[in-house]
């Protein structure tokens, strides 16, 4: 196999099983499907394969798995995470059918952790951090709101607190400038495996096209070398995956999120 080919089998045997939803408040299993529930009142649907089903049983369980969801008044939003390389005939049609909408597709970008903290600087007057206090977590979280373009959903913030509370290994990461956080992100070991996941990555406009996203993303990858990973995944929009291509990643596949509100 090209490293690409065995990249891509590593991503399927490797996280596409609880490995993904390691913050999962609960999980319940519809035939090949994982219906997941997140703190913050978010479901969310995902699968290693679904075998050899036709279209119209994949839209049987598309109106199953969301039903799952829709008695439980708490959950006001679900995401069905599809991939560009799985057979799921039909799948996007019936999506869309029962009221899902599609986001832009992102770049499932893997590879060494290495590549990300080679000849890497931060640059001048940028301070790259872990951060764990409560209201550092919720500053942060409403920086990357603002960084991608959404309202504060002080909901995120909650559920980050609670993580750090249950120590799941997850980390927050951030960069300020002027004694103001201008880039945030995630690291999230995914126990059991090789790998890392990097998340939630955003910079605010006015601060792109300095590196430093790039000197965020660097210190991320050498923590979780600090603990023994070896590999990175993530799912990248067009800003960042040009980012992680000159730091040694490849494109294995993409994966478009789509979306059903209450």
């Amino acid at each position: 196999m090209t490293s690409v080919e065995q990249y891509l089998h590593a991503y399927d045997e490797q996280l596409r099983t609880d490995a993904e939803t390691p913050s999962a408040v609960s999980v319940t299993r519809l035939g090949p499907l994982r219906l997941v529930t997140f703190a913050g009142g978010r479901g969310f649907i995902t699968y290693r394969d679904l075998g050899d089903a036709d279209a119209g049983e994949i839209a049987e369980l598309v109106v199953t798995g969301l039903k799952h969801f829709q008695v439980d008044p708490e959950i006001t939003r679900v995401e069905w995470k599809t991939r560009g390389h799985d057979r799921a005939p039909g799948l996007g049609e019936a999506l869309i059918a029962s009221g899902f909408e599609p986001d832009e597709p992102e770049s499932i970008m893997i590879g060494p952790l290495e590549a990300l903290c080679e000849g890497v600087p931060v640059p001048d007057g940028v301070t790259v951090r872990r951060v764990v206090g409560e209201g550092e977590v919720r500053a942060m979280s409403a920086m990357v709101d603002e960084a991608f373009g959404e309202s504060v959903d002080t909901r995120l913030a909650d559920a980050l607190i609670a993580r750090l509370g249950r120590g799941d290994g997850m980390e927050l990461w951030v960069a300020e400038t002027d004694g103001a956080m201008v880039c945030g992100g995630r690291l999230e070991p995914v126990p059991g495996t090789d790998f890392v996941g990097i998340w939630g990555g955003a910079t605010l406009p006015a601060y792109r096209g300095r590196g430093i996203y790039r000197a965020l993303t660097a210190a991320r990858a050498r923590s979780a070398i600090e603990s023994g990973k070896k590999l990175v995944h993530s799912d990248s929009t067009e800003d960042s995956r040009p980012i992680l291509e000159r730091s040694g990643l490849v494109k294995v596949s993409t994966t478009t999120p789509f979306n059903w509100t209450r």
